[in-house]
């Protein structure tokens, strides 16, 4: 188990603090919320949870492998829908790879970025495509 505390410091933001490392972070509403926008908002933090998450993975992967995967990349664009609720309603994410891999490497890093735990808990009407860039 791992404990994840935040405190509501007023003006829309949080503090959030990792309970076994003690690192602290914060949050922000975002400016069609209400907020400054200066920091991470919740939704974005679910954004950077599945881009690393996707990352992660496919580094545990590549590393039982002895594949090279420093210097990949996730992108994630995030989209909210206001109803009938606000919610976000897609994280495409984008993987870019410095190199290029042979098919079975790719099928892989490929499969291990499909199978990441982040995005296994998200609702299922949430739109979650992965594309996979390599350099040609």
């Amino acid at each position: 188990m791992v404990e994840v505390r935040a405190v509501y410091d007023g003006q829309l933001r949080c503090r959030v603090t990792h309970g076994p490392s003690g690192q602290e972070f914060q949050t922000d509403a975002p400016t069609d919320n209400g907020g400054e926008g200066k920091q991470f908002s919740p939704t974005d933090l679910v954004a950077a949870a599945l881009a690393s998450c996707v990352l992660t993975v496919m580094g545990i992967v590549a590393a039982r492998h002895a594949i090279e995967l420093a210097g990949a990349s996730a992108r994630v664009e995030k989209e909210m829908i206001a109803g009938p609720s606000r919610r976000i309603g897609s994280l495409a994410v984008t993987v870019s790879f410095p190199r290029a891999y042979p098919e079975a490497q790719r099928a892989l890093l490929e499969r291990a970025a499909a199978s990441c735990p982040v995005h296994h808990s998200l609702h299922p009407e949430l739109k979650v495509p992965i594309r996979f860039v390599y350099p040609s």
